[in-house]
């Protein structure tokens, strides 16, 4: 036992029988045990309020006799054992269990209904958001909160968020965060509840990716005269969305601008040598030449000897073939971009 103060020098009596105890000292009773043994016990994962009932009930607690400990581990061991099957036992802890699982408009749903929140730590939701996401956040609050903000979320994303706000206010905001050493947890905690509540209204979307990320994804696979013809188009009705359209667009041309070098063999696992080969000998204007240039110089020498002995082979490759395995290079790089493996270049950001 941790209390190692003889038996005779405690007051009170020294057993007190297994009957006499209420439930929430015997619980006591258990956690004090599993504590002793080294075991951990995950008691943050409790309500607050049986968390201060446990920690009080110990606290007022001196000592059991080993009878009345075997008897209490007894019982409780009987009660696991005769347990078939356990519920979440509350809204919010079916619809975590659930999460995933369930159409996320029903989750929603239900969980207005029952005025409860997602569950967890409200700053690791927060730190899941993109830049963008956070941004808007940022705008929307006031100096002292962005500043707590940004001392919680990952360095890289708070730089990336930074760096997106106008001048003044990210230097506001930057000064603020030097005087957040005095903010408590618990104002943290309100801060990070409240930025989650309002993730938590927020009507849902049909769509996950952005109308200027769809736009030029179909347009990734559209012919180069289709795409441009009807860019032009979309450039007369609103030339602002076209420009964001052709932003998103990555095409076997875009390849130099938007790829790392250092990335270019990791399309060889996914990308036969003779597709390859097929876009390298297809490329036509000055931009697809480059793309070309731009794979073999990254290759190794060898590979790229190869593929280009292979594409000189090939001659003159129709366009829909040519156009078939550009593409087929193009989703290749997508597919290792939605995997994690690679990220695109933003040619508009300094190096």
């Amino acid at each position: 036992m941790t209390d190692m103060t003889p038996l005779a020098a405690l007051p009170g009596p020294a057993t007190q029988g297994p009957a006499a105890l209420s439930r929430k000292a015997k619980a006591a009773i258990i956690v004090q045990f599993i504590l002793n043994e080294g075991a951990d016990v995950p008691l943050s994962s409790l309500p607050d309020d049986l968390q201060a009932q446990l920690t009080q009930q110990l606290g007022a607690m001196r000592y059991v006799d080993r009878d009345t400990l075997n008897s209490v581990v007894q019982e409780f061991a009987d009660e696991l054992e005769s347990v078939g099957l356990s519920f979440p036992g509350d809204m919010a802890g079916a619809l975590t269990a659930l999460d995933g699982k369930i159409n996320p408009r029903t989750a929603q749903r239900l969980r207005k209904e029952a005025g409860v929140r997602q569950t967890g730590d409200p700053w690791e939701r927060i730190n899941k958001l993109e830049p963008e996401r956070i941004e808007a956040l940022v705008l929307s609050e006031s100096t002292q909160v962005a500043a707590v903000m940004m001392s919680k979320i990952d360095v890289t994303k708070a730089a990336q968020v930074l760096a997106k706000l106008p001048g003044d206010k990210a230097r506001r905001i930057t000064y603020a965060v030097s005087m957040t050493s005095g903010v408590s947890p618990e104002a943290v905690d309100r801060i990070g509840l409240s930025l989650a509540a309002q993730l938590d209204a927020e009507p849902m979307k049909a769509f996950k990716v952005k109308p200027d990320e769809r736009v030029g994804a179909i347009l990734n696979y559209s012919n180069t005269s289709v795409r441009e013809e009807l860019l032009n188009g979309l450039e007369e009705t609103d030339s602002a969305f076209a420009e964001a359209v052709r932003k998103a667009i990555f095409t076997f041309a875009n390849i130099p601008a938007r790829l790392n070098a250092i990335d270019v063999p990791k399309i060889t696992r996914d990308v036969q040598a003779d597709v390859l080969a097929t876009a390298i000998a297809a490329a036509a204007s000055d931009e697809e030449r480059r793309a070309a240039d731009f794979l073999l110089e990254n290759l190794s020498k060898r590979m790229a000897a190869s593929l280009r002995e292979e594409a000189d082979g090939k001659g003159s490759v129709k366009a829909k073939e040519g156009e078939r395995a550009m593409n087929a290079v193009v989703g290749a790089i997508r597919d290792l971009v939605t995997a994690g493996e690679i990220e695109l270049l933003n040619p508009d950001e300094d190096d």
